[in-house]
């Protein structure tokens, strides 16, 4: 996985529209066509898109062709990164955990503590002063992403931006669709098992109609995502303030999509294919793992608040 990751990233098909460009679809059917062939391959890629398009907008630049990037951005209460300013300039020192593609990324955008404030960061992972720490990923989905802690000592960094402006700016929530995309992408290819079982006529009547309520299932998904692409993109700077409710939205129908997809293939085809076919059973073991990137009811719950404190309208818009 690493090597195609590599070769992905200096091939230049890594390379993605931004959110907002006018071209959001595109960006999310790539990532859905890289998770579909490998969902670590679309999750490390989701990553090095985000952090390209930050980039682009904090900091001016995007990425340099070849380098691999990714976007560590977890805030448990402990440990924390700091980040201190001093006459050679900017450092941080300190374990970040649930870092993916802690072995394989050359630079990643990193959150930090600047006092009270969290700022954002890029490092050069190539240097010294950074290390990932082994044994601290014991997963078996998403195994490949090698999403442990590193460790910073004193590691030169890069602020990109203002204290505050990654969760503020509104491309942050344009920018959380893209999992969605990859569960979307994992999803397909799992429920790909079942259509083609079902297409050669050896599925009874109980696996054909768990095949249509997958697929029912997925396509709602994937028009919420192609119908929030065209409104990112009528509205790349939610002039709206409706990027927040958006996102969680569709990231709440393409989780639910996904986790009924697993079930109910799970259900319609039994233990065969997850014991007997390699690639299907990676499919099931690492989108069982990256799904709960979401927060489950928590999201919900948020989800949830937004809608109650909007009037709500039970017809679609023309």
């Amino acid at each position: 996985m690493p090597n195609t990751l590599r070769g992905l990233a200096d091939s230049g098909r890594l390379e993605l529209p931004y959110p907002g460009s006018g071209r959001t679809v595109e960006r999310w059917r790539r990532l859905a066509e890289l998770a579909f062939e490998n969902t670590v391959v679309g999750r490390l890629a989701e990553a090095h898109a985000d952090a390209d398009a930050i980039l682009a907008e904090l900091g001016g630049h995007g990425v340099v062709r070849g380098q691999i990037w990714g976007v560590w951005a977890a805030e448990p209460p402990k440990p924390v990164l700091q980040a201190r300013f001093d006459p050679g300039g900017w450092t941080v020192t300190g374990r970040k955990l649930w870092c993916s593609g802690a072995t394989v990324c050359t630079h990643a955008l990193v959150t930090a503590r600047v006092g009270n404030e969290r700022r954002l960061f890029a490092v050069d992972l190539a240097q010294p002063s950074v290390r990932a720490v082994p044994g601290t990923w014991h997963a078996v989905g998403m195994r490949e992403s090698d999403s442990g802690a590193v460790d910073f000592d004193a590691a030169p960094a890069e602020p990109i931006g203002e204290p505050g402006a990654y969760l503020t700016r509104p491309s942050f929530w344009h920018g959380a669709i893209g999992v969605a995309a990859c569960w979307y992408g994992s999803a397909c290819a799992i429920a790909g098992r079942l259509h083609d079982r079902v297409a050669a006529g050896k599925a009874d009547e109980h696996a054909t109609a768990h095949l249509g309520a997958v697929l029912s299932g997925l396509h709602a998904a994937g028009l919420c995502l192609t119908d929030a692409a065209h409104r990112i993109d009528e509205d790349p700077d939610d002039a709206s303030a409706t990027a927040r409710l958006r996102a969680r939205t569709v990231r709440a129908v393409v989780e639910d999509a996904a986790t009924t997809t697993i079930d109910r293939v799970g259900r319609a085809l039994g233990a065969g294919p997850l014991c007997a076919d390699a690639q299907h059973a990676q499919h099931v073991a690492d989108l069982t793992v990256y799904l709960r990137q979401s927060h489950a009811e928590r999201d919900l719950a948020d989800l949830g608040r937004d809608y109650a404190e909007k009037e709500l309208s039970w017809l679609p818009s023309r």
